[in-house]
Parts: structure tokens; C-alpha cells; sequence
């Protein structure tokens, strides 16, 4: 099996983790504001390889949540994992953010009904998500997009099926969906400890990143604010 580095920082939620032999043996998480936990990335990182080195486990890839999610946080991880990956010469595996948000419904949920869809949401700019739609094997049955959400947005899904929606953007959708096949899930976020089981798939399968070229899925292109004048 394989150790490796997790590094999550696509929400306010920045999180590092270490995996080896399917096992989390190292994890930290910092909660800030619009991706300012992010900010502590670096501490967290030098942590998780100073315990590594100390009990002389030698990492084998990075893992790193490319996105959808915050410009900002997204730039941030995915630049500290190329570092360390050129630093250690190690593989750079790219986990799709909303996948990974699926995880922990999966682990914490066993009983889903064979036939439910897993929806997660990220929060965008007012009543938009990004979204997409999983079965329970995590095969991709819609593809990401950018959601403006309305009554029937998922209308053709909850009409054959449950369907389960979760993460940040699942919030204010609460009061707008309402249909009996849609379920809410609270408390799930998108953290490193989770990416384990899809970062040793795509490893086994090699499926790993140019780490020179790669890029996060940023799904929008970067807006800037301009700031208001001083009064």
C-alpha cells in the first residue's frame, strides 16, 4: 500500500492529512473565513512531514482536492502540493472536490437506498451551487456544473429516485426543494481525512497529474471585486 499527503483547501475549511495503508494516521483541520484557514497551510504541512520523518515513513504522492471550490483556497493547496511534490519527487493526485464531499455520506450512511443519487453542493454567488450527481459507486451520472437553484432544478432525479444533497451549498436549498424523494444531509464538509480511498484508487490506477502543467477546476473563471472608494 501506499503513504500519502492529503491537502484540502477548498472551503473555509483548510485540512491536511496522512494516509498509509488505507489508514489516516495524521490529520489537522483550521476553520477560517472564504478560505482563510488556508492560511495556516503551510504550519499544518510542515507538521504532517515532520511526523512522517520522525517514524521514517517515506511518502509515496500527494493528494491535493482540485476543485470546484474557492479561487483562492484552491491556488493555495494546489500550489503546496506541486512544491512538495518537486521537492520530493513524488506523484501529484488529483481528487475532484464533490466527489470527494461523498465519502463521508457513503461511511456514515450505509443504509441509502440502492437506487439513490448523492448530490453535492457547493456554496457559489447567491442561489448558485456547484453540483453534480453520483450513485452510490460514485459513477458520475450528472457531470459538475454551476446550479442556479429553483423548485425543479433536480426535478427529473427526484422524480425517479431519492435523492441526497449535502455540503455547504445544500443549505439554502433546504427551503426551496421540496419534494418527498429529497433528502438533506447536515455537517458534511470536504476534508482531508476523507480522500484516502479515492486518492489510493486513482493512484493504483495511474491516474496521477503532470505536476508541471496541472492546474485546479476552478469551473468559473476568477472575478475580481473592485473595493469601494474611502468615504
Amino acid at each position: 500500500m501506499a503513504c500519502i499527503l492529503h491537502i484540502e483547501t477548498s472551503t473555509n475549511v483548510c485540512s491536511v492529512a496522512v494516509s498509509e495503508d488505507s489508514q489516516c494516521i495524521f490529520q489537522q483541520e483550521e476553520r477560517g473565513e472564504k478560505g482563510a484557514g488556508a492560511e495556516r497551510l503551510g504550519t499544518m504541512v510542515d507538521e504532517a512531514l515532520s511526523f512522517t520523518d520522525n517514524h521514517a515513513i517515506p511518502f509515496d504522492a500527494v493528494s491535493v482536492s482540485c476543485g470546484p471550490g474557492s479561487y483562492t483556497g484552491l491556488r493555495i493547496g494546489v500550489s503546496m502540493a506541486k512544491g512538495i511534490c518537486y521537492g520530493r519527487n513524488l506523484k501529484l493526485i488529483a481528487v475532484p472536490t464533490l466527489e470527494l464531499l461523498c465519502v463521508p455520506v457513503l461511511l456514515r450512511n450505509p443504509e441509502l437506498e440502492e437506487n439513490a443519487l448523492l448530490c453535492p453542493m457547493l456554496d457559489a454567488r447567491r442561489m448558485e451551487v456547484y453540483a453534480a450527481l453520483y450513485d452510490r459507486s460514485l459513477k458520475t451520472v450528472r457531470k459538475v456544473s454551476a446550479d442556479i437553484v429553483e423548485a425543479d432544478t433536480y426535478q427529473s432525479w427526484l422524480d425517479e429516485r431519492p435523492v441526497y444533497f449535502f455540503g455547504n451549498g445544500a443549505k439554502k436549498c433546504m427551503d426551496i426543494i421540496q419534494h418527498p424523494n429529497a433528502h438533506f444531509i447536515e455537517g458534511i464538509e470536504p476534508l482531508a481525512k476523507w480522500m484516502q480511498p479515492l486518492a489510493e484508487k486513482r493512484l493504483l490506477n495511474g491516474q496521477t497529474e503532470d505536476v508541471a502543467y496541472f492546474v485546479p477546476f476552478y469551473l468559473k473563471d476568477f472575478v475580481a471585486i473592485k473595493p469601494k472608494p474611502l468615504l
